[in-house]
Parts: C-alpha cells; structure tokens; sequence
C-alpha cells in the first residue's frame, strides 16, 4: 500500500503519542491490541508516515521529530524507542497559538516562520493534522487555509469550528480537498462512557433525570483550556453527550480544573441520577481515570486511513461520516447505533 503522508501542526503530547503508535505498531512481532481496526481499507498503521511538523517551541523548532516529541513542556508516556525520522519541526507562525495560562510553559523560538503552504507542498504531505491548543483558532483558520493553498486534506482535533462552519468547509469543497472535524474523541474517553452509560440506562427504562461529568487534567491542552476554551468544550461537550438521550433532560458535561502533578492523567466524575419501575430512585457516582495522550492514538489512526480512502474516491468537503465518527462536535450528529455501520459503509 502506498505511503499515507502527513503533516502535523503542533508536536505536543497528542503528536508524541501519535508517531509513537506509529512506531510501536509497526513492529512485526507486537500485538495489535489496543487498536479498535488494526486494519482499515486495507491500511495499517506502519503505512502512515509523517512528513512535516510544525511548532513554535525552541525545544523542539530544528529538531529532528523523534526527539522533539519528547522535549518539554510535552509529558506523554514514553511507550518505546523513536529512530531518527529524517523530519525537522519546522517554526510555525505564533497566532493566537499560545494562551495567557500556557505562556509559562511554552519558551517561544525567535526563529523566522517558514511558509507552510510551500513547506508542505516540498513535504508532499496529503493530510495535515491541526493538533493546536484548543484556544488557537485564528492559527486553526490559518493553518486550515494554508492545507486548501497546498491541496492538503484537513483533519481538525481541536473544539474550533473548522468543519462545522458551512463557509470553510465550502472552501474546501471548492478546493476538491476532504476535510473532518471538530474535536476529536477519546479512544476510551469520558463522553463515549457517558453517552453510552445514558443509552444502557435509557434503554432499560431508566428515565433519566439529572446527569454530569466533570473532568480534571494534568496536561497543557488542560491548561488553555481553562483560561481560553471552557465555555466551548462544555458547549460541544454537553451536546454530545445530550445526543445519546431521544429526550430533554438536564445535562452538565465539561472541564473543571487543572492539576499539575496529574501530569499527562485526566480524572473524570459522573453523576446520574432517575428513576425506573414504579418511579424507584437510581444514582450513579464514579471516577474514571485515563492516559490523555495515548487515548488520541487510535482513533487518529482511523480517521487518518479514512480521510486517505476519500482522497482516493476524489471525495470533498466536510465528510459527515468521518466527522460523527471521529468527532464531539461534527456538523451533523449521528445516533450511537448508526455510527458504527455508517463508518465502516465508508470505508468498506
């Protein structure tokens, strides 16, 4: 199979996490555990390469890719070895890239900005991956604008309306580029287990009558977003989880805090409470603790393959399959029972 290349903006935890799966998957004799289609459309992971990256980080600007995923503030668990990648990060422009909050943590290079339409044409990168903190969206709507001027596909992981805003994925129609977004889901994440938690309960007759999740995290991303995006998360959050229930009812999803020595962990609290045979009261209080970073990788994977087999169909614009499978907050949200069979409809 031929070479999936990709371009990634930001090398922060997500992106160490990503290439590291990419490495640690590509072992003949490693176990494909771990990932929901170790084959999709007839590619693996090994056939994901990545071609260029861009950050604004002295510690990792004109590094070689393999060691910049590990140089701070970035705190992903290192699962393996990284040979040399042959790929330097390249010095992206600042933007709205780096929020109040984060200043602190980021040491900005004084390097000159490359041109990133022209840097990803050389590349020859076919998809590029925003993984920009959450606040950045005047550097998403540049960076997205920069794919269309280099006829790159777009994924956007971060919760800024790339794909859900009618007029830039119309530009990306017009270009013949896919694109999918918005915020990328967990692999195992605390809004899937919420929303399938309210169907099971739905489904057996539970009415529910009140519910939360509230979510602590130790990472940068958590950082920006408690200064710049919480009103936004909790915004498509919500919705998400809201969209499991065929009723109204009283839904809180979202941020509350950040904790350092978390490092790259995130708690997540539920709360659920209803009522089910002859008006019986049930409630539900749990933790749910993950790996942030790590619980990126696969789905990235999937979406990636994916957004290759519509480069291949010459497909274009928002893809809304790709984007309710891969996405909190995609422009047209699909039921949890449909997603599965449209996903796999699409790439079939």
């Amino acid at each position: 199979m031929p070479k999936i290349k990709v371009a990634l903006i930001g090398v922060g935890n997500c992106a160490s996490s990503f290439i590291q799966g990419i490495q640690y998957y590509s072992k003949p004799d490693t176990s494909q555990l771990g990932l929901r289609n170790p084959v999709l459309a007839g590619y693996t992971p090994k056939d994901i390469e990545v071609v260029a990256a861009f950050d604004v980080d002295i510690r990792k600007v004109g590094l070689d890719l393999s060691e910049a995923i590990f140089a701070k503030p970035n705190n992903a668990p290192k699962v393996c070895d990284v040979p040399n990648l042959g790929v330097k990060v390249s010095k992206g422009p600042l933007l709205d890239g780096i929020g109040e909050s984060t200043q602190a943590l980021v040491e900005v290079s004084n390097a000159s900005d490359v041109n990133i339409a022209e840097t990803l044409i050389a590349s020859h990168a076919e998809v590029a991956i925003n993984l920009l903190p959450s606040g950045a969206s005047n550097a998403t709507r540049f960076y997205a604008m920069q794919a269309i001027a280099a006829g790159c596909a777009f994924i956007n992981a971060t919760p800024n309306f790339i794909a859900s805003d009618p007029m830039i994925a119309q530009q990306f129609e017009d270009a013949d580029l896919p694109l999918v977004g918005d915020d990328l889901v967990d692999q195992i994440g605390s809004t899937g287990l919420h929303k399938t938690l309210l169907k099971l309960l739905s489904d057996s007759g539970v009415r529910i009558s009140e519910t939360y999740q509230l979510d602590v995290g130790g990472g940068t991303e958590s950082v920006d977003t408690m200064s710049r995006t919480r009103d936004t998360k909790r915004s498509i959050k919500t919705e998400a989880v809201a969209s499991s229930l065929s009723y109204k009812t009283k839904v809180v999803a979202g941020s509350t805090d950040y904790v350092d020595f978390l490092q790259n962990k995130r708690d997540s609290y539920f709360w659920i409470s209803g009522t089910y045979f002859c008006n019986a009261p049930l409630k539900i209080d749990l933790k749910f603790q993950t790996v942030d970073a790590p619980n990126a990788g696969s789905v990235l994977f999937d979406v990636v393959r994916a957004i290759k087999v519509a480069i291949s169909r010459k497909q274009k614009g928002a893809l809304n399959t790709v984007c309710a499978y891969g996405f909190k907050r995609p422009p047209k949200m699909l039921t949890m029972e449909n997603i599965e069979a449209e996903f796999s409809k699409f790439v079939a």
